[in-house]
């Protein structure tokens, strides 16, 4: 079963997706930081006048969180289902976002360099290794120079969920696995693999390790990820 479809399958019938639509911590953290660039050399950033990418936009969480800051937001979603929700979820909120069904790691279509802000949020886990090359090379010809790049993506470092998971469950390619009871695979990194992909694309200024917890079958498990602040 392709990815497409597992992820089709999760948002039909959830598994561990929420239906929450309050944006994540680390987004509004990752605004705050914006919010508080200099101003000198035309680094600050007003977000009332800023264009986003969000890539695996999912049913608009974070989409909606910048949209209600002034953004002009373009969400870019595998999923129909997501997809028709996020849409159906905008209308009824007034708000104007342009949602597309698009794999991420397949050619944008969006002119170069007409992107000041993208986002990753745990969205490009379950590309393949030459999917990711182009979801990399893709958003780094569409952000314009001194862009911000957000990722958060899954840390292998000190994970013993992942550990196990690497073990029970391997995919096919470099440390990725497939999660049981839903197919979806999912890539962790180490933090030099992390830094030596990104780097080829963008300036990373910070990349942190930080917990969290994710909740499947009722229950918590522990994980860790990067937490990545980037720049073209």
């Amino acid at each position: 079963m392709t990815q497409e479809h597992v992820w089709e399958r999760e948002y039909r019938k959830p598994k561990f997706l929420t239906k929450e639509n309050k944006p994540q911590s680390d987004v509004v953290r990752f605004v705050k930081f914006l919010k508080n660039l200099p101003a000198q050399a035309g680094e600050k950033i007003s977000l009332d006048r800023t264009k986003v990418l969000d890539l695996g936009s999912g049913t608009g969480r974070n989409s909606f969180y910048f949209t209600e800051l002034g953004s002009k937001v373009i969400g870019l979603e595998i999923s129909k289902t997501a997809v028709e929700l996020a849409q159906k979820n905008a209308i009824e909120a007034g708000f104007e976002i342009d949602y597309q069904k698009q794999n991420i790691g397949e050619k944008f279509s969006l002119e170069g360099e007409t992107v000041d802000v993208a986002l990753d949020v745990t969205s490009s886990n379950s590309l393949t290794e030459a999917e990711r090359e182009v979801y990399l090379s893709e958003t780094s010809r569409v952000l314009k120079s001194g862009g911000y790049f957000f990722v958060k993506a899954l840390c292998k470092d000190g994970d013993l969920n992942a550990k196990n998971l690497l073990k029970s469950n391997p995919g096919k390619e470099k440390d990725t696995y497939i999660m049981p009871d839903t197919g979806i695979v999912e890539r962790v990194w180490s933090k030099e693999d992390f830094t030596t992909i990104y780097e080829k694309y963008f300036k990373i200024l910070s990349l942190e390790k930080k917990t969290n917890y994710t909740r499947m079958n009722d229950r918590s498990y522990k994980r860790n990820f990067w937490i990545a602040y980037m720049q073209k």
